[in-house]
C-alpha cells in the first residue's frame, strides 16, 4: 500500500513521498511521532496541526467541554509592550502622534505670478454654442447658426486648491496561524516606537497604505477560539453529528405513516457545518491549535486636498467648475506652505489663508505633513451676449473644455419624450 506522509516532523518531505509501507508499518510509524493529529485521505497521511499536548489525539465531540471560544483574543493574552501601551486587537488601531520637532522653516517671499486673461473669438463661441445645441436633441441649432453677437465679456475665475500630504501610524495587535515559522520575540531586542521605524515614502501626492510587523513583539501562543485543539465542538448539533429532520419532525414518518424519503426514516439528518463529525474545524487558527501574535504596523500616506473657487457672482455657477480644467498660473510646493498675499483677486488670499489654516489645524498635530502644495488655476469664463429675433440672449463659454452654460438657449422645442 502507498502512503505519502507529508510535514511529518524530523523527516524531509523528500524522504517520504512515495514510500510503499504496510498499514501496520504505517501504525507504527505515525506511534513515533509527537502529538500530531494524523488524518488519511485517499492513502495519503497528511499533518495536519500539532496537538495540544494536555489532550490526546482521539478526541471526540463528547472529549470537547465547551463549544467555541471567543472570536477576538481576551486582553490578557496580549504582551504588554513599552511604547505600545493601550494597543488592542480585533481591528479599529490606536492612532499614534507624531514626535515634535523644532522648526526652522521660515516663511518665505511669495514668487513672483504671471498670468494673462484668455479670451476666445466669436467663431469659437459658435461653435461651442453649436456643439451644445447639438447634444441637446432636442435643440435647435438655427439659433446657434444664425445669432448675432453683441458682446464677448471675459472673466478671472481662479481656483485655489491646496494639497497635504501626511503620514499616519496605528498600531494594533494581530495574529496568523502559527506553523512552526520563527518568532521575533523580545529576547532577539527591544521593540523600536512607532515612529522610530524606518519606511520608504511612496511617490508623494499619492494615497497608499502599508502594513508591516513591529520588531521584537511576536509570540506564540494557544489558539483562544479552539482552545488549543484545532477544532471546536459544533453548535448546531451540541456535537451529536445529526440534526432533527424538519421534514418529518424527528418521527421518522411522513404524512401517511410513510417513510420519510429526506432522512430514510431515521428522524434525523447529517448536521450540515460540521458534516455529520460533531466538531468544525478552527478557521482562526486554520486547525493549527496554535497562534502568533505579534503588533501590526500601518502606516497611511493620504494626499488631502482643499478647493474652492472664487466665485465672482457673475451668474455662473461654481459647481459647474469640477467638471472643466484651466491654465495654471501659480505652484508652490515645500514642506510647509504659506498663505497667498497680494494676489490680484482678494478672494484668493482669503481662500488661501483659509485652507492652509485649516490643514494646520486639522493634520499638524495627528498627522506627520510631509509636503504641501498649492496651486492657482485660472479658468477662463467668456459671457457671450447675441440677439435673436429682436430679443437679447446671452450664455456662457468656460473651461478649457470650452463648455456651454446656456439655460435660456431659445431654440427649445418643449416636447416631451415618453
Amino acid at each position: 500500500m502507498c502512503f505519502h506522509f507529508l510535514e511529518a516532523t524530523g523527516v524531509n518531505r523528500e524522504d517520504l513521498a512515495g514510500v510503499h509501507i504496510s498499514w501496520a508499518e504505517a501504525a507504527e510509524f505515525l506511534n513515533q511521532l509527537p502529538v500530531w493529529e494524523i488524518s488519511v485521505v485517499r492513502d495519503t497521511c497528511y499533518r495536519t496541526f500539532p496537538m495540544d499536548p494536555v489532550h490526546s489525539q482521539t478526541d471526540g465531540p463528547e472529549d470537547l467541554e465547551d463549544e467555541e471560544g471567543p472570536t477576538a483574543p481576551p486582553i490578557g493574552m496580549l504582551d504588554q509592550v513599552t511604547g505600545y501601551e493601550g494597543t488592542v486587537a480585533g481591528g479599529g488601531g490606536n492612532y499614534i502622534c507624531p514626535p515634535t520637532y523644532p522648526s526652522d522653516k521660515r516663511e518665505q517671499a511669495q514668487p513672483q505670478l504671471e498670468w494673462r486673461i484668455p479670451s476666445i473669438t466669436e467663431d469659437a463661441a459658435r461653435e461651442a454654442l453649436m456643439q451644445f445645441a447639438t447634444a441637446h436633441c432636442c435643440y435647435s441649432r438655427s439659433p446657434a447658426r444664425n445669432m448675432v453677437f453683441q458682446d464677448l465679456t471675459p472673466f478671472n475665475m481662479y481656483r485655489y486648491r491646496l494639497e497635504t500630504f501626511t503620514e499616519s501610524r496605528l498600531t494594533e495587535w494581530t495574529h496568523v496561524p502559527f506553523t512552526g515559522q520563527s518568532v521575533d520575540n523580545s529576547a532577539c531586542g527591544t521593540p523600536p516606537l512607532p515612529w522610530d521605524i524606518t519606511i520608504e515614502v511612496p511617490p508623494m501626492f499619492q494615497d497608499f497604505t502599508k502594513k508591516v510587523p513591529v520588531p521584537h513583539t511576536a509570540a506564540a501562543k494557544r489558539c483562544h477560539k479552539c482552545k488549543g485543539r484545532g477544532k471546536y465542538r459544533c453548535s448546531q448539533c451540541a456535537g451529536k453529528g445529526k440534526l432533527k429532520c424538519l421534514s418529518c419532525g424527528g418521527r421518522g414518518l411522513s404524512h401517511g405513516n410513510k417513510r420519510c424519503i429526506q432522512c430514510g426514516g431515521s428522524g434525523s439528518k447529517r448536521c450540515g457545518p460540521c458534516l455529520g463529525r460533531g466538531t468544525r474545524s478552527c478557521h482562526v487558527c486554520k486547525t493549527s491549535g496554535q497562534l502568533l501574535f505579534y503588533i501590526q504596523l500601518t502606516i497611511k500616506w493620504t494626499n488631502n486636498i482643499f478647493e474652492q473657487v472664487a466665485d465672482q457672482q457673475i451668474g455662473l455657477p461654481v459647481t459647474l467648475f469640477s467638471n472643466v480644467t484651466g491654465q495654471n498660473v501659480f505652484t508652490d510646493e515645500n514642506y510647509q506652505v504659506y498663505p497667498i498675499i497680494s494676489f490680484p483677486d482678494t478672494l484668493i488670499d482669503h481662500i488661501s489663508h483659509q485652507g492652509v489654516q485649516e490643514h494646520r489645524d486639522k493634520f499638524g498635530r495627528t498627522m506627520c505633513i510631509l509636503q504641501q502644495r498649492q496651486t492657482i488655476e485660472l479658468i477662463p469664463v467668456t459671457k457671450v451676449q447675441v440677439q435673436w429675433k429682436g430679443q437679447e440672449h446671452s450664455y456662457f463659454v468656460y473651461g478649457t473644455e470650452s463648455n456651454v452654460h446656456a439655460p435660456d438657449y431659445p431654440g427649445k422645442c418643449h416636447c416631451n419624450i415618453l
